[in-house]
C-alpha cells in the first residue's frame, strides 16, 4: 500500500534534503516584532540570518503549534490520493503538537476508515528530528512498508541523542529552565549551560562549563563517549547563526572520530526552535549508545 511520509518544520533539515527524500512538511509558526512567520524550510517568508538579527536587536519571539486542521488540510489529499499516512512529529515533550495530530487522526479515521493514519512522536527536536526522519525516508525509498519504518522508528528513535549548549541565558531562563540567580550568576562568570534531550524528549541542563570554547569541547567529548561507529553515517550539526562554531566541531569531531567530510550536514537552527534556544546555540545529533543523561 501506498504511504505518505510526513513530518514538521521542527525537522531543521534543508528543504533540498527534504524534496529529495519525497517528504512532506508542515510549517509551525513564529511571531516576532508582531509579524508572524510560516516556518518553511526554503524559508521562503523569513530568513535564519533576518531572524536572528532581530534577536540580536533584543526582540522576543513566540511559537505557535500545529492544529488539529492543520493537519486535516494536509493528511485529506493524500487520503483521497488512495494512500496511508505516516507523521513523525516533534517531541510531545516541547510542544503540542502531536496531540493536535493525534485529533486530527480521530476525525479522519471516521471519514477515511480504510485508510491507515499512523501519527508517531519522536522524542526528537531540531535536527535531531531531521536526523530521524532522514533515516526513514530513506527507509521509505529502499520500498520499506508503513509498518516496516514504524517500527524501526519506534526501534531508534531513543538512540538519537542531541547535545547542545546555548550563548545567551535569557532565552533558558524565559522558557522555565534557568532560575533568575542562575542567570546573573551564569552570566557573571561566562558560564555556558551544556544541554541534552532525554528519553521522555525533554529539554535538559545535564552541565555547565566556563566559556564558548569549553562548552563546545564538552559536547564533542561527550559525542565521543557515546557515538556509535557502526550506525552513523551522517552526523547532523545546527547552528543559532554561529557557523564558524558548527565548522569548529565538526572539524573536531571528523579528527577524533575518524570520519569524513560528506559525513556532515551542518544547517541553520530554524526560527520555532530558535525562538527559544537563542542566537549561537550549538547542537549536534548523532546515533548514540547512551542517550539519556543523569
Amino acid at each position: 500500500m501506498s504511504y505518505k511520509l510526513i513530518s514538521d518544520s521542527c525537522v531543521d533539515i534543508p528543504a533540498s534534503l527534504a524534496k529529495e527524500l519525497e517528504l512532506e512538511i508542515l510549517p509551525l509558526k513564529v511571531t516576532v516584532k508582531g509579524k508572524e512567520y510560516a516556518n518553511y524550510l526554503d524559508n521562503r517568508e523569513i530568513k535564519p540570518e533576518e531572524f536572528y538579527n532581530l534577536l540580536r536587536e533584543e526582540n522576543t519571539a513566540s511559537t505557535a503549534q500545529l492544529n488539529p486542521n492543520d493537519f486535516v488540510e494536509t493528511f485529506t489529499p493524500f487520503l483521497n490520493a488512495g494512500q496511508d499516512i505516516l507523521y513523525l512529529s516533534f517531541s510531545s515533550a516541547l510542544s503540542g503538537t502531536y496531540n493536535s495530530s493525534i485529533i486530527a487522526k480521530k476525525q479522519l479515521s471516521e471519514e477515511y476508515p480504510e485508510r491507515n493514519i499512523v501519527c508517531l512522536d519522536t522524542a526528537c527536536a531540531s535536527m535531531g528530528q531531521g536526523l530521524l526522519v532522514t533515516l526513514a525516508a530513506r527507509k521509505k525509498l529502499a520500498g520499506e512498508s508503513l509498518d516496516e519504518v514504524k517500527n524501526y522508528v519506534e526501534g531508534i528513535k531513543l538512540d538519537i541523542c542531541h547535545l547542545f549548549t546555548v550563548s545567551d541565558l535569557g532565552h533558558l531562563r524565559r522558557g522555565g529552565r534557568l532560575s533568575a540567580s542562575s542567570l546573573v550568576l551564569g552570566n557573571l562568570l561566562n558560564i555556558k549551560p551544556l544541554l541534552h534531550v532525554n528519553l521522555k524528549g525533554e529539554l535538559k541542563v545535564y552541565g555547565k562549563a566556563r566559556g564558548r570554547y569549553k562548552s563546545l569541547n564538552n559536547l564533542i567529548s561527550r559525542m565521543e563517549e557515546t557515538f556509535d561507529k557502526d550506525r552513523n553515517e551522517i552526523i547532523y550539526i545546527s547552528h543559532g547563526d554561529c557557523l564558524e562554531d558548527a565548522i569548529y566541531v565538526k572539524d573536531a569531531c571528523k579528527d577524533k572520530l575518524g570520519l569524513k567530510e560528506e559525513q556532515f550536514l551542518i544547517n541553520h537552527i530554524g526560527p520555532v526552535i530558535g525562538a527559544h534556544s537563542g542566537v549561537n546555540t550549538l547542537a549536534i545529533f548523532y546515533i548514540g549508545n547512551e542517550r539519556n543523561i543523569k
